[in-house]
């Protein structure tokens, strides 16, 4: 079930199921391609979970993606959550598209919808990241000089506005575990985060 996502920098973001991806390669890539990796074939039920290919026109220039997932690499932080407008599953798959108008757009991979639209940037959305751990919280990195974490279990709810770069900030990562955050700005300068929630 996992995807691949590109934009060539226009509003245009494209979700092509990673098994296809692969069929294509071995098939088109090597002389003996193996027909046989990727999803299986079978009866109709196969056939209506199988994997689809996905075009998202996001409205404006797509300058950062990230996929975020409900499925935690290690044991999530959230306990007890109260589900909101959107109930997450547990095998939820979201891809965030930061765009040159300062917005973030939340879409579900497995659809295509439009699932939530976050708009309190001033300026381009030069990178995101979601948490490893499964919480689905989603720091962005904006040329407006700050970093935006959201809670989208909480309906995309801005938890914090993070300050502390003199420039644009360019890049943003979380640690494994989740509990620090680093920033890379025009400044050249690393800033770290120890996150408390």
């Amino acid at each position: 079930g996992s995807y691949l996502a590109w934009s060539q920098g226009h509003r245009i973001v494209k979700l092509v199921p990673w098994a296809q991806c692969l069929n294509n390669f071995l098939l088109h890539g090597t002389k003996n391609g193996s027909p046989g990796v990727g999803p299986r074939q079978g009866g109709e039920g196969a056939q209506r979970n199988k994997p689809c290919e996905h075009v998202l026109d996001c409205g404006d220039i797509v300058w950062s993606l990230a996929f975020g997932s409900s499925v935690p690499d290690k044991q999530s932080r959230c306990v007890n959550v109260e589900w909101h407008r959107f109930k997450f599953g547990q095998d939820q798959l979201l891809l965030a598209t930061g765009l040159s108008n300062g917005r973030i757009k939340i879409w579900d991979v497995y659809t295509g919808k439009l699932l939530l639209n976050l708009m309190d940037h001033t300026e381009v959305v030069r990178d995101l990241t979601f948490a490893p751990d499964g919480s689905l919280i989603l720091v962005s990195a904006s040329r407006d000089k700050t970093l935006r974490v959201w809670d989208l279990k909480d309906d995309g709810n801005m938890m914090k506005v993070l300050r502390g770069h003199p420039n644009w900030v360019y890049g943003c990562a979380f640690s494994p575990d989740s509990s620090i955050l680093c920033s890379v700005g025009a400044s050249k300068a690393v800033v770290a985060a120890i996150l408390v929630w």
